[in-house]
């Protein structure tokens, strides 16, 4: 077995591994030029050690042996309902070897009921028009109708669903794969859940060569995280009647055109009605003209998605706008007017000094117009100068009913003397680097669902504290996405630079209204005093509700790079495990089922690596 030492000196050449060098070095010199050598080290920590080595992951856990074959063949038959999946295909000008394979990988089907429909766009190569007329000649399952002009992907796309004849429409690109399993578990998950309407699942990439790699092990249906990317596609499946009542693709949103159709099609339904299949059904095709490479192949593609989020706000009357940013899209809330008073809560934890900075940090450089300040005086004789000095600022009011209570009760007790509509608690060492920080939170907050709103925090050196709290984190419970990840990346399939619902969000910066803070009972002062009381408070928020979100454009940081919350010092650690044996017992279905986040990514560490073995059923 090597030596760690001899893993750590040859991992850079980590870096170089997998399908194409040149890319390989592409990618590692991004890194370096956005984040520098603690990019590049905090990648080489994702890879030192096996834990993202995908190749071993797929032969261990996403093969499919003669027996599992054997195994759901079995399970196929013994189905008391076989719907008809419609797989959808628009074709124009593929590699013919890539045409076949993925008509193949389709045949190749263990589920039985299904039917190709591919419209060819009036490609100009004949081998394609002659593979398309041999699969449809020797295959009766499979349809082909041949646009006499090209139209481009909508009318294409358009033209294939008029072929189809079954209840539920999968889409497919004419240059990927599908595994043989993919549709058995589509039709698995519709006899489980009789009201679905949309399904999706994870995906991976695949070369010109065939190689697997780049999965994308995806949370559980996230509108927050929709609204960002696209994390429906691949494997998308839609109920045909939903596609039929919405018109089908719209003609203008090419590049787009699938989360156009989503965006439309989820806006009539329940969340429960979209359901994710946490396993990779789908091997998207990497090549220069692909967006599986990058949206650069396609820059029409970023305006198309622009143009569908906006549109779908206006629909919904969501007052909010979207741009693209290069990995994702941010969706800017905007502000009622006049924007509503909110309280700043700061409940002091650490030195004078600290928390002097803090108080000014918050006066001199949120942006947001209407705010009131309130510090709760917790009795610490070590902060009494600062709590005198802090009483005669204007603005600031300083409550003495915080006094040997623990964070808890304080938080409560302040927040009963607030009078914004909002409310923010903040950590005593955090000082401002956004200065609009609040003004994101807050129009964040005021939308209908929402419940607590968590911001993006950095520790002193530039490496990331808080995006988000990941539950089932073994003894901890509680893990911290993307923890210790530096500025400049953007984090496991964006996610950490993306407005996104967590389960649960720090109180070291949090903001609710206070209406929502009221009707769950606020913090549980008589269990939870010590570190677990924010995650236990939006639960309850969740369990009311209320869907919690993460974003990452109100940043604020440490002043220290050891904080409270998930950072205890020892001499803390004694009231916690009993709080932590309080939270399991309460919370243990949602803490072993995080629909933030994938049982195919790890709970020991917190930057998503793969999990040896998944959490998840055999097939």
């Amino acid at each position: 077995m090597k030596s760690l030492v001899h893993r750590f000196l040859v991992s850079p050449f980590a870096l170089l591994r997998g399908p194409g060098l040149v890319g390989r070095i592409q990618r590692a010199w991004r890194i370096f030029g956005k984040s520098g050598w603690a990019g590049v080290r905090w990648e080489l920590g994702r890879r030192i050690g096996g834990h993202n080595d995908y190749d071993k992951w797929v032969r261990q856990y996403d093969t499919l042996t003669p027996e599992l074959h054997a195994k759901l063949a079995g399970r196929v038959a013994a189905m008391q309902s076989r719907p008809l999946i419609s797989v959808v295909m628009p074709t124009y000008n593929p590699n013919p070897a890539w045409l076949r394979e993925a008509i193949e990988s389709v045949r190749a089907q263990i589920y039985p009921e299904w039917e190709l429909c591919i419209a060819d766009d009036a490609s100009t190569s004949k081998e394609v028009r002659q593979v398309l007329e041999s699969y449809r000649d020797s295959d009766p399952r499979i349809k082909v109708v041949f646009r006499p002009k090209n139209g481009h992907i909508s009318a294409s796309s358009n033209s294939a669903i008029e072929l189809v004849g079954g209840p539920w429409i999968a889409l497919m690109d004419h240059d990927d794969l599908l595994p043989a399993h993919a549709l058995f578990c589509v039709a698995d998950c519709i006899a489980a859940h009789p009201d679905v309407q949309l399904i999706y699942s994870d995906e991976d990439k695949v070369d010109e060569h065939g190689h697997r790699f780049g999965p994308y092990f995806k949370p559980d249906w996230n509108i927050d995280l929709f609204r960002s990317q696209n994390m429906f596609s691949h494997l998308g499946v839609l109920a045909t009647g939903l596609v039929r009542e919405v018109g089908g693709f719209r003609v203008g949103l090419e590049g787009s055109q699938d989360w156009d159709l989503v965006l439309r099609c989820m806006e009539r339904l329940e969340p429960g009605q979209v359901q994710h299949i946490p396993r990779v059904l789908y091997h998207w095709r990497v090549h220069g003209e692909s967006t599986a490479k990058s949206m650069a192949a396609k820059p029409y593609a970023a305006l198309a998605g622009e143009r569908a989020l906006n549109e779908h706000f206006a629909r919904t009357g969501v007052p909010a706008s979207a741009e693209f940013q290069g990995f994702g899209y941010r969706a800017r809330y905007a502000l009622p007017e006049p924007p509503p008073l909110v309280t700043l809560i700061v409940v002091p934890r650490h030195a004078s000094a600290q928390l002097t900075r803090c108080v000014d940090s918050l006066l001199g450089k949120t942006v947001y117009p209407h705010v009131e300040l309130l510090v709760m005086d917790t009795g610490d004789p070590a902060l009494r100068d600062a709590m005198a000095t802090l009483a005669g600022k204007p603005g600031v009011r300083v409550l003495p009913e915080g006094r040997d209570a623990g964070q808890a009760k304080a938080i409560n007790a302040t927040v009963l003397q607030a009078r914004g509509d909002l409310v923010a608690v903040v950590d005593s060492d955090l000082e401002v680097l956004a200065p609009d920080w609040l003004s994101e939170m807050a129009a964040l907050a005021l939308q209908p669902g929402v419940g607590a709103v968590g911001a993006r925090l950095w520790y002193p050196n530039g490496t990331l504290q808080h995006a988000g709290l990941l539950l089932g984190g073994g003894e901890r419970i509680v893990v911290r996405s993307h923890h210790g990840m530096p500025m400049g990346r953007e984090g496991y399939g964006g996610r950490a630079a993306l407005i996104q619902s967590f389960s649960a969000v720090s109180a070291d910066c949090l903001v609710v209204r206070k209406a929502a803070f009221d009707q769950v009972g606020g913090f549980d002062e008589a269990h939870l005093q010590a570190d677990l009381a924010d995650v236990d408070f939006c639960l309850r928020l969740r369990e009311a509700g209320y869907r919690n979100l993460w974003t990452p454009y109100a940043e604020l940081a440490h002043q220290t790079a050891t904080q409270g919350g998930r950072d205890m010092p020892p001499e803390r650690r004694q009231g916690t495990e009993r709080e932590m044996a309080h939270l399991r017992q309460r919370w243990a279905d949602v803490i072993d089922n995080d629909p933030a986040y994938s049982p195919n990514l790890m709970l020991a560490r917190e930057d998503f690596s793969y999990a040896w073995p998944p959490r998840l059923a055999p097939l």
